[in-house]
């Protein structure tokens, strides 16, 4: 049994190789006016499919995004907040 579960581990491993590397972005977020606007915008970005972190800096008015680039993409994020009413854009 343990031969079959190595073997099967073994096997899988060139495969995690081919999965992408995290990707981080950074969001712009327009109308964030009070405290519980960033706990949307959180809400919004982890619907997507992809996303792992999401960091809302209400101060600076940003998101900063963990996503995995093979299911979600920048335009997937910008849309997703502002399907919620927070309208963004990539930081530059």
């Amino acid at each position: 049994m343990r031969n079959l579960l190595a073997a099967t581990l073994v096997s899988l491993m060139p495969l995690a190789a081919l999965a992408a590397a995290p990707q981080t972005a950074v969001l712009d977020v327009q109308n964030m006016t009070c405290e519980l606007c960033p706990v949307t915008v959180k809400k919004s970005l982890e619907k997507v499919p992809g996303v792992s972190q999401a960091r809302i800096d209400f101060a600076k008015k940003t998101a900063t995004v963990t996503f995995d680039t093979d299911k979600a993409s920048t335009a997937a994020l910008v849309k997703a907040t502002t399907d919620a009413g927070y309208p963004s854009k990539v930081h530059k």
